[in-house]
């Protein structure tokens, strides 16, 4: 009749209660009489000990002693208050006092990487050569892997992002759609596409869900969001790619001035930042147990500046750029900490983007022809959106295809959805993995995209 108890609300206000727990066996330690196991759930984890007396045999013990690390075990104990911290472990005021336990799932006894290797910081196993594990053997076991206190805590933290995402989208009146990820042309009429078979022809993965979002403003949506995978097929292999990630998407129509929908997107992440300093301080300070980084920090309203702006900061700083020339990963990396010297702050917007380094549907700057109503949204240095004013006039939009040198004939459907009357809109779409990673301060995106995928990654 016992209730199953999380291992996380175990405690002092528990104490001497009986209670059931199922966990994972993560160290075993016998001392004569006793057994000391460690058993976890997720990111939390309990000392439980198993010794000779009324409800344990020797014979028990040993049992206890003897089951494999990682095994899935139920057990039924008294929660009692600890003499002193347990150190190691997150309940530090209790222990499990164990009166049975059952074997649920046995683990096999060689494990291809051990759990405290997985989350010790590099650092530390290198300076007192204990082993850490490197990034091929985590993936190429990454259902061990994602057991660990911290994938747990970034994956729970990834997991609020998209819910956050969504709450304040709803709330500020934005419907969710869905869109078609296979495709008869190349989303942006580009070549960095994956071909598929489709019954007799050719189909192509979606490299971006933009066609369709702009199609829904045209009917009348006016606001609209959608989280789903993005197709890149870029033989690209950065700490900052994946051939297949998750897009957070937004598209709205504005009134008078692109700048409300740069404002809306902005005040968007604003609230995931907030919302995460608010719900998840338990899996930032986990991550920042492996990863140490500084708190992500921001300004209300956000900072924006002008493309041109951020040239002269780096021009200051002694780089040599041009005008229309669009900014280099180390140009980037370097406008940031420039940015954040100055300001404090590691999320700011660039806005007024070159017209040459844009895409051909970005609509021009009415009062500069050599700018774009474009802008980019940044993270720690890193770009984690690219956005801009869409050009909703078919024949300007036709004019800056052909100046492009772009095939119309590939792009007919997307000119022909402003044919019946579109209204000025603008969007953008955001990179969830690179927002995980860039908020908590990680290398790699690998290590904020649960099954990831690049050119030399197709497996598990």
């Amino acid at each position: 009749d016992r209730v199953l108890v999380r291992i996380k609300d175990l405690t002092a206000e528990k104490a001497d209660e009986e209670v059931w727990v199922r966990g994972r066996i993560h160290t075993s330690r016998a001392k004569g009489k006793q057994c000391f196991l460690v058993l976890r759930q997720q990111q939390f984890n309990i000392q439980a000990l198993v010794a000779v007396g009324q409800h344990a045999s020797k014979q028990m013990v040993k049992f206890a002693a003897n089951i494999t690390k990682e095994s899935i075990v139920d057990v039924e104990g008294v929660v009692r208050k600890a003499h002193q911290k347990i150190g190691g472990c997150t309940q530090q005021d209790v222990e499990l006092h164990v009166q049975r336990i059952y074997v649920i799932s046995s683990a096999e006894p060689r494990l291809p990487l051990q759990l405290d290797d997985a989350v010790r910081p590099e650092v530390e196993g290198e300076e007192d050569g204990r082993a850490t594990v490197n990034q091929d053997t985590r993936l190429d076991n990454r259902i061990i892997d994602l057991r660990t206190s911290t994938s747990q805590a970034i994956f729970c933290l990834q997991s609020g992002i998209c819910q956050l995402f969504r709450e304040t989208l709803i709330r500020k009146g934005f419907v969710e759609i869905q869109t078609p990820k296979i495709i008869s042309a190349a989303s942006e009429g580009g070549a960095n596409v994956f071909t598929v078979s489709y019954f007799k022809t050719s189909a192509y993965l979606a490299q971006s869900p933009q066609l369709y979002k702009q199609m829904c403003i045209c009917a009348d949506f006016e606001k609209v969001f959608c989280v789903g995978p993005v197709f890149r097929a870029e033989d690209s292999n950065t700490h900052r790619h994946l051939t297949e990630f998750v897009g957070l998407d937004i598209e709205m129509a504005f009134n008078y001035h692109y700048h409300e929908v740069v404002d809306e997107i902005a005040d968007t992440l604003v609230q995931i930042f907030k919302g995460l300093q608010e719900r998840f301080q338990t899996e930032i300070q986990t991550v920042s147990k492996q990863f140490p980084c500084e708190p992500f920090k921001f300004l209300e309203p956000t900072l924006r500046l002008e493309y041109r702006e951020g040239v002269a900061m780096l021009r200051e700083a002694g780089v040599e750029m041009g005008d229309e020339e669009d900014l280099s990963t180390p140009n980037e990396k370097l406008l940031g900490r420039l940015v954040k010297e100055k300001y404090d702050t590691d999320f700011y917007i660039l806005d007024k983007y070159p017209l040459a380094v844009r895409p051909f549907y970005t609509m021009p700057d009415p009062a500069n022809p050599k700018t774009s109503n474009s802008y980019d949204m940044f993270m720690r240095g890193e770009e984690i959106l690219s956005g801009a004013q869409r050009i909703h006039d078919p024949q300007l939009l036709t004019e800056r295809a052909k100046h492009h040198g772009i095939d119309l004939e590939k792009i007919k459907a997307y000119i022909d959805s402003f044919r019946f009357g579109a209204p000025p809109h603008a969007g953008g779409g955001i990179g969830l993995e690179r927002v995980t990673m860039l908020y908590l301060g990680l290398h790699n995106v690998r290590q904020t995209s649960m099954f990831p995928r690049d050119p030399k990654r197709l497996t598990p």
